[in-house]
């Protein structure tokens, strides 16, 4: 049996170190601490072919009235566009939502987990659900930390192409383009937002971390259990520096946003809201002071709705950045269908309240 001898020792330290490292990465994608989603035969039903041409089909979605569409450009999307009612009979153009699921996560389960569908039938807009294949990244993560996507190159670049796509085969108001996004979602949209302020008119992130603080999977399960508060400070002052041209000294246009976030997350900790709420007032050019107006929402009996508080902050008396902070909330769409994994049954129903944030601001 050969002696074991300083180098073969350190080759096996390595190699065990190595391993630790690949399990702490795979945590990064296996996000859920719950309990196994059931196996419902909606659930079932409700998966979606894998699309194989560019040309959008027409597919069923129940008891809704509006057309549910699917198709792929560079990669695959479902389109929600809403009957014309008495309420919006001569609507010339559509607003749009971008809804960017989080991992392990459809379009479609999406779609039904934060009922946005009808919410846009009621309200007159568009939906657009991207799905990340699984052939790009198992768990259908939207890879928010890689510096090509930070750069406005890689899947920034596939979902501002697809966008393009969309508005020109439908009729969408170019200037009420709104991205949203969960969990690795919301991280994707704040990149997609801040790559392309010409495109997107206002964001909202529900369960986000932080912008720009991290470029590998290691980095992304810092940021995730514990924030980057110096890193984020340096991510908005780098990409205020790359939008700045010639005589202009802040080239990048206001980005109103919506952040949402449970305290009791147990996935993307709460931090990232704090931090966020900070970087996206300073890219507003709002001081880092006291919220305009709070508002705090108690608990309804029964746990229909958890306590909540709103901070609005405010630019030339508009709501440029809205930081909700939900008590009880764990890594789920507040007021979503529980039935599906990663929502919550309890209000404040957040596509309510994206929508509602939404139809205030235009680019």
């Amino acid at each position: 049996m050969a002696k074991s001898t300083p180098t073969t020792r350190l080759l096996r330290d390595m190699a065990r170190a190595a391993k630790s490292q690949r399990k702490l990465v795979a945590k990064l994608f296996d996000i859920y601490s719950g309990t196994p989603p059931k196996r419902s035969m909606a659930r079932k039903s409700a998966k979606p072919a894998r699309p194989t041409t560019s040309t959008p089909v027409q597919v069923r979605l129940p008891a809704l009235s509006g057309r549910w569409l699917e198709g792929h450009h560079l990669l695959p999307y479902w389109l929600y566009l809403p009957q014309r009612t008495q309420e919006h009979p001569a609507q010339s153009s559509w607003p749009l939502v971008v809804m960017l699921h989080g991992c392990h996560q459809t379009a479609s389960d999406f779609a039904q987990g934060t009922r946005m569908n009808r919410l846009a039938q009621a309200k007159g807009y568009a939906v657009l659900y991207p799905q990340q294949p699984a052939s790009a990244q198992a768990h259908r993560c939207w890879r928010w930390f890689d510096r090509a996507a930070q750069e406005g190159r890689g899947e920034t670049g596939v979902l501002a192409a697809l966008i393009d796509h969309v508005c020109g085969q439908h009729r969408i108001d170019r200037r009420r383009i709104y991205a949203c996004g969960l969990s690795a979602g919301a991280g994707m949209a704040a990149v997609l937002a801040l790559n392309h302020p010409e495109l997107i008119a206002a964001i909202g992130m529900h369960s986000g971390p932080v912008f720009g603080a991290c470029h590998t999977p290691m980095g992304a399960l810092h940021v995730m259990r514990r924030g980057a508060e110096t890193q984020a400070d340096a991510a908005i002052c780098d990409l205020l520096d790359r939008h700045a041209t010639g005589t202009s000294a802040r080239s990048l246009p206001p980005m109103p946003a919506l952040l949402i976030h449970g305290e009791d997350d147990p996935v993307v900790n709460h931090v990232n809201q704090q931090q966020l709420a900070r970087q996206w007032l300073r890219l507003n050019g709002i001081p880092l002071a006291t919220a305009s107006r709070v508002t705090v929402k108690p608990a309804a009996r029964g746990g229909a709705s958890n306590a909540h508080e709103i901070h609005d902050f405010t630019l030339r008396r508009k709501v440029m950045v809205r930081v909700v902070r939900i008590a009880g909330l764990r890594h789920e769409w507040s007021g979503g269908d529980p039935a599906l994994r990663f929502n919550a049954r309890a209000r404040p129903d957040a596509s309510r309240m994206m929508l509602a944030f939404f139809g205030a601001h235009r680019r």
